[in-house]
C-alpha cells in the first residue's frame, strides 16, 4: 500500500492503512495504531479522502471528512 500525503506541506508523520487499522508513524520511528472501527467515516472513506490530510499542533486532520486523530 501507498504511502499517503499531501504536497502542502512537508510531513513529520507517515499515514497507511492496512487490514483495518490507521497506522501513524512519527519522526524517530514511534507508531500509533487505530482500529478503523473506532473512526467509522474514516473506515469507509474514499482512497481520495484518505489522501487528503493534514498535519496538525495536535496530530492529523482528514480534511474531506472533517475527522482529526489526536497523536
Amino acid at each position: 500500500m501507498p504511502l499517503l500525503n499531501t504536497r502542502r506541506q512537508e510531513k513529520k508523520v507517515k499515514v497507511t492503512f492496512a487490514n483495518g487499522l490507521l497506522l501513524v508513524e512519527k519522526e524517530g520511528g514511534k507508531q500509533q495504531v487505530f482500529p478503523l472501527e473506532w473512526l467509522p467515516a474514516l473506515a469507509n472513506a474514499s482512497e481520495e479522502e484518505r489522501e487528503d490530510w493534514t498535519q496538525t499542533d495536535s496530530g492529523i486532520r482528514f480534511n474531506k471528512l472533517g475527522i482529526d486523530v489526536a497523536l
